[in-house]
């Protein structure tokens, strides 16, 4: 599933790195925090690898 903004997409890719021991998980923020520990590294990279272009900055709920 791709990200839906530009603010999931950064937050994917900080988990991410976080994940694979890269960022200490203690400066996560946020969206972040909660990705790194419910999603797995594949579905992570999906949302990092989506393109920025044509998306919003913030998702409205």
């Amino acid at each position: 599933m791709p990200a839906k903004s530009k603010a999931q997409q950064k937050a994917a890719g900080a988990a991410l790195s976080a994940k694979r021991g890269q960022t200490p998980k203690n400066r996560l923020k946020g969206a972040s925090k909660e990705m790194v520990d419910s999603m797995s590294e594949k579905q992570l990279e999906e949302f990092a690898s989506t393109k920025r272009r044509g998306k919003p900055d913030r998702v409205s709920h």
